[in-house]
Order: C-alpha cells, then structure tokens, then sequence
C-alpha cells in the first residue's frame, strides 16, 4: 500500500504540487495522466525521494515518513521498497546490460555477486533481451534501453514500480514493445503507477486512473469513469485534444 497525504513541492515561486493525496492498494496499476507542467513527474520523483518535498507524508508499506523531515535512513528504506523507470533510461554508458541490471542489487542491496548475475540475467530474459547481456547502451535501440530499465527495477523485487513516461523518449515504432513489457510487469501483480501519455495503454492495463493539472488532482476513479464519463471540465478538456470525441460522454 502506498499512501501519499498533501504533498506539497516549489521551485522558487512556482508552486509544482499543492497538497496532493493519493491512495494505492496493494497490486493496483495506476496511471497518472495531465498535461506538461501539471505536477505527475515530480510526485513520482517525490515518491522516491529523488526530489524532496515540502511537505507531507508518505507511506509505503509499514514505513510512513514526513516528507520534509525523512533521514537518510528513513530515504533508504523507501527506496529499497520501490524501483524507478526513467523516461530517458538513465544507464550507465560505460557497463553493459547485465551490469546495468546487476548494478542495484551488488550496490544498494549488497547481493552477491554471483547470486546477481544470475537474477539478471533472468530478468533480461523476462524482457526479451537474452542475446543482449554483453551489449553496452551505445549498442542497443531506445526500445532496447528502456526494457533494461525495466529489467533493472523488476530485478530488485520492490513493492513498488514507478514508471516516468517510459515511452516519451522512443521512436513510434519502438512503442509498442516496450509498453508490452510493461503490460507483463503489470500481469505479475506488482504494485504499479504509471506517469504516461499512452491512453490507450492506461485504459487497457490500469485499474485506477488520476488526472492531475496545476499540481493539484482534478479527477480520479476507474478508466471507464474518467475515459467515458468524467465529470469535470478540465478532464474533458484535456481528453478531448486526445481521444475521439465519440470515445466519451460530455
């Protein structure tokens, strides 16, 4: 379970999150849709304590946490019950595929080594990159680069994955197989928020979706409440520039 309760975030003058709140159980695959700027990359980067927040609390599992007044304990332990998905991959250029994904678990967790090669290479399997262990990121497509991403938070074993627009970053083409490896992260039964642009993605995996402008939650429920029936003139708006206008009532 992860609970986020009014989380605030400024940059200077500008006001990112304004004590947003959110809900998600256990195996939950939410998906966090709003237009640039609206606040979606910087809860998530809050959540995970890439970025720090002003305010608030956050729990995830048994561990709740002031937002301003975590340690660096308390930091650690959050992260070592969540795993992060960057938009642009953030590998390291110099190790290959395997030790990309190895590189958590040696690090953070203090697996051994051996033990480490092993669990990667079986979470590069899962995402269909076997043939690749030994291939460097200058040697692989985007596609390719973000399903290390993956492989590197799945291998962790989290409570948690948050996905940063895992897609925004690829070519069109290369979409396609990277959000099937996501909708079979999503199959495992793993904890799951999603930032995304990709609708029909979100109303095919999630079961819980939030729309978010201004750094506050507009609306949220399920994706048939928000893609074909939502309530509030801001969320047609957005979804009106993105999808038909028949897909939804207003």
């Amino acid at each position: 379970m992860i609970e986020v309760k009014n989380a605030r975030k400024s940059f200077g003058q500008n006001h990112v999150l304004k004590d947003v709140s959110l809900h998600v159980n256990d195996g939950d695959v939410v998906v966090i849709l709003g237009p640039s700027g609206s606040g979606k990359t910087t809860l998530l980067r809050c959540i995970n304590f890439l970025e720090k927040a002003d305010g608030g609390t956050l729990t995830v599992g048994d561990k709740t946490v002031d937002f301003r007044k975590a340690s660096k304990s308390d930091i650690l332990e959050i992260r070592r019950k969540t795993a992060f998905v960057f938009q642009n991959y953030n590998l390291f250029q110099n190790k290959t595929a395997l030790e990309n994904v190895m590189e958590g678990l040696v690090t953070a967790r203090k697996v051994p080594k051996e033990t480490a090669r092993t669990r990667a290479q079986e979470a590069l399997e899962w995402v269909g990159l076997a043939d690749k262990w030994d291939a460097y990121p200058s040697q692989l497509s985007g596609g390719q680069q973000q399903r290390v991403g993956i492989a590197r938070a799945v291998v962790l074993d989290p409570e948690v994955i948050l996905f940063d627009e895992p897609t925004s970053a690829l070519d069109p083409e290369l979409v396609g197989e990277t959000l099937a490896v996501i909708r079979r992260v999503a199959k495992t039964g793993i904890t799951m928020i999603v930032v995304t642009h990709e609708m029909a993605f979100a109303q095919e995996a999630a079961n819980h979706v939030i729309f978010m402008d201004g750094g506050v939650v507009v609306e949220e429920g399920s994706p048939n409440e928000i893609f074909v029936n939502p309530k509030e003139e801001r969320t047609k708006k957005f979804l009106s520039r993105i999808l038909s206008s028949d897909m939804y009532e207003i």
